[in-house]
């Protein structure tokens, strides 16, 4: 017996989450929370405070683990062929995106691209295409090195969250959201990045230097000091490009992206029917 064809009112994904990909999506996110933000908590007493300069170090080496584990978590729970192939081809096209703006007053276009892959995939794919783009761009370009983990976490978390949104908005309403979400995560990513370097960086001035064990609200105000004078016009670049481009192709790339997961029909239902000897399958493709 066939059944019949079945439509779909909600976003494919290509990836579903389920429980141990959640929980271990959280873990990794917590730890890298700490990974970031460890010179803002970290009191006098603690020791990480005492191996500040090796802190950062310790964290590049857990970090690309605990990083894979998600992935294959991820896989585990239903990275099918035909979303490792459309995983491929936008990780191949992020890194050779990054190059055309990397080193040019923050311009890197590859960020549009990720945001709105992540708005049409999925948390889940989201974040496994994030880091594993930054990746391939860092094999690219050269830029290999301990911050790359601190860089593939936090573009994971920027594709991811554009994937977490909610809702059934289209047209203007939609590039509105994703234009205003891509310019605050250009923000975000530079800001959360900075906490990398902020630390080891030796030469500081000391308004905006770090200085282990001082309160949080001082320390903070270096940090916040430090970012300005730094990556402000960094970010600020960075935002306009995600903004523009999102603005200007996001329809059309939108578009391409939506009538590719229908076509690979990630989540089509697959019956079975076998008259008399015969065995048949028939996959039914989600409706537009």
């Amino acid at each position: 017996m066939t059944g019949s064809p079945q439509s779909f009112t909600g976003r494919a994904r290509a990836v579903r989450l389920g429980p141990k990909s959640v929980c271990a999506l959280l873990l990794v996110s917590a730890i890298g929370v700490a990974a970031f933000g460890w010179p803002l908590l970290a009191d006098s007493a603690s020791g990480v405070t005492a191996h500040a300069q090796d802190a950062p170090w310790l964290f590049a080496a857990l970090l690309p683990l605990l990083v894979g584990v998600v992935a294959a978590t991820i896989a585990e729970s239903g990275l099918g062929a035909k979303a490792v192939a459309m995983l491929g081809v936008l990780a191949a096209v992020g890194a050779a995106l990054r190059p055309l703006g990397a080193g040019t007053a923050g311009l890197e276009p590859m960020f549009f691209l990720m945001i709105l892959a992540g708005r049409v995939l999925g948390p889940g794919f989201g974040f496994v295409l994030g880091a594993v783009t930054m990746f391939a761009s860092a094999l690219l370009t050269g830029g290999v090195g301990p911050w790359m983990p601190f860089q593939m976490l936090t573009m994971g978390w920027v594709s991811m969250g554009a994937g977490l949104a909610r809702g059934m908005l289209r047209g203007r309403a939609e590039l509105a959201l994703l234009a205003l979400y891509g310019a605050v995560a250009a923000f975000g990513y530079g800001f959360v990045m900075n906490l990398y370097g902020w630390t080891i960086v030796p030469g500081l001035a000391s308004g905006i230097s770090f200085t282990p064990g001082d309160p949080l609200h001082e320390n903070l105000a270096r940090y916040l000091a430090y970012c300005v004078a730094t990556s402000l016009g960094w970010d600020l670049g960075r935002a306009v490009m995600t903004v523009v481009l999102t603005l200007a192709v996001g329809p059309t790339v939108l578009k391409a992206l939506r009538r590719a997961t229908r076509r690979a029909a990630f989540e089509a239902p697959v019956t079975f029917s076998g008259p008399g000897s015969e065995t048949q399958v028939t996959v039914h493709e989600p409706r537009p």
